[in-house]
């Protein structure tokens, strides 16, 4: 199945400022935002995510916001549902995403298990009243956060589907040191109906999670939805430079691993959810995807050279998705 790519990137093309929450676009610029998603259904996805990344209140409180996460919520799923119906295709599912709270548990933070389930719960029951047909967790690192997400999701619904995927982005870990097969585990006993990696500092970093993810043998669909390459500065913002053609080579790649879940996240667009669904159409399941190609004495040489600034463009791709609350 073919998912989406970027909400958030694609807001800020809109007009979305740096710092504003993307969730008020579902009722200040309902268009916007459903002019994005009519463009991922066209593109050929199968699986689009609601414009509610950040629509827990703990992130909505940061915006002296968390009285509306009903309204926004609702409204989000309300606005991809008529998009879906629009476009008369019934291969498309409409999933409620459910980003990182911003916040950290304790001990190492101030808010507790419970708090996070009641404030998971409140955003999953305002997706599920509205009609998704998914709940989508993504973007965590700590294992704790998840099962909160997760636990607040089923008190929301006991049969609604739930897929988690995680961000490795620190030396083959998420920033809270979770293993690729610890969160698969983790999550599998939980009782997801899908599991893998998102975000992340491009695909090579991706691949190599969800690689590790299919080592194991797992028992549920392996999701890979990577950055469109990976984050660099430019003019202190986070800039992705992966082209449609890049990022339909990578969905080759994953597939031929074994994910069955395929998307895009951050610096993504339409276009290159696109050049996916061509990849995969023209390339039926079972062919071996091209071989990852060893980098050129050049492209080595701009590697390192980049890597000096990896860490900046690490820090700067989480402040964009701490200030934006998007994907």
């Amino acid at each position: 199945m073919l998912a989406d790519g970027a909400m958030g990137t694609m807001l800020f093309q809109a007009g979305l400022q740096y710092g504003d929450a993307p969730e008020t676009w579902n009722v200040t610029h309902p268009d916007a935002v459903r002019t994005i998603q009519r463009q991922y259904i066209q593109a050929g996805s199968n699986i689009v995510l609601t414009n509610t990344f950040g629509g827990t209140r703990f992130r909505l409180a940061m915006h002296n916001l968390q009285s509306r996460v009903t309204e926004f919520n609702q409204a989000a799923v309300a606005l991809l549902r008529a998009e879906v119906e629009a476009s008369g295709r019934d291969d498309v599912l409409v999933a409620g995403d459910i980003g990182p709270s911003g916040e950290i548990l304790q001990p190492l933070g101030q808010l507790s298990f419970e708090d996070a389930v009641a404030g998971f719960e409140e955003q999953a029951r305002a997706l599920v009243a509205a009609g998704a047909d998914v709940i989508w967790i993504e973007t965590m690192s700590s294992l704790d956060e998840v099962r909160a997400a997760f636990a607040g999701a089923r008190r929301a619904s006991a049969d609604i589907p739930i897929i988690t995927t995680l961000s490795f982005d620190t030396h083959g870990r998420t920033m809270m040191g979770v293993t690729p097969e610890q969160a698969l585990q983790a999550m599998t006993e939980l009782g997801a109906a899908g599991v893998g990696a998102n975000c992340g500092n491009g695909t090579d970093e991706l691949f190599a999670a969800v690689q590790r993810m299919l080592a194991t043998g797992p028992s549920v669909p392996i999701v890979a939805k990577s950055n469109a390459g990976m984050p660099r500065l430019v003019a202190g913002k986070a800039h992705y430079d992966a082209t449609p053609a890049e990022m339909a080579e990578y969905a080759l790649s994953v597939r031929a691993e074994g994910a069955s879940i395929i998307g895009a996240c951050c610096g993504s667009s339409p276009a290159h959810i696109a050049a996916m669904a061509e990849a995969l159409r023209a390339n039926p399941a079972g062919l071996a995807a091209k071989p990852r190609s060893e980098p050129a004495p050049a492209e080595t040489a701009h590697a390192a050279t980049a890597a000096t600034d990896e860490r900046a463009a690490r820090r700067a791709a989480r402040q964009a998705r701490e200030s934006s609350s998007a994907r």
